[in-house]
């Protein structure tokens, strides 16, 4: 049976990867695409979305620091290309994150601005992995939240989702 996605709804060719990766898809109607990278790129924008303990330098080689009650997680920066795309690396937090890459890919599409969020390269499937997913979707939430209405829901106001928080 022939399908039914058009060339462009068609999945991308598998890049080689890996390991295990998250992805989740965001679309934000009221901002545009450098909107949401400053709001990927900046310490301010950080902190009204992710965690209000953001700190270090948005700069390719640079390091951010995302902390959180009782750990977090320190970022290098691999890549910045304005309103296109954003590329971390993990270089300290729990074992599971570390050498695993976080991306976030943003794109037009008519009214909305898409992000196309990846945390790629996690060695296994494990629960802190089933966490980790839904927290992130809580955070791109945030972040949507921020851009539409001006107010995000960063931690320690995000959602708790279990006894590990």
């Amino acid at each position: 049976m022939p399908s039914r996605m058009s060339a462009a709804q068609q999945p991308a060719p598998a890049a080689q990867s890996t390991g295990f990766d998250i992805l989740h898809k965001v679309g934000i109607r009221s901002s545009s695409e450098s909107e949401v990278y400053q709001a990927l790129t900046t310490l301010e924008g950080l902190c009204a979305w992710w965690t209000r303990d953001t700190r270090g330098e948005s700069k390719v080689g640079a390091v951010l620091q995302f902390r959180f009650d009782g750990g977090g997680f320190d970022m290098k920066v691999l890549e910045l290309h304005p309103g296109r795309r954003v590329l971390w690396q993990v270089i300290d937090g729990p074992a599971e994150w570390i050498g695993t890459k976080v991306s976030f890919d943003i794109k037009q599409q008519g009214d909305w601005t898409i992000v196309l969020f990846k945390h790629q390269g996690w060695e296994q499937p494990v629960e802190f992995m089933h966490h980790c997913s839904t927290k992130w979707a809580v955070f791109l939430l945030s972040l949507k939240s921020l851009l539409d209405t001006g107010k995000g829901a960063p931690h320690p106001n995000d959602l708790k989702l279990d006894s590990w928080e």
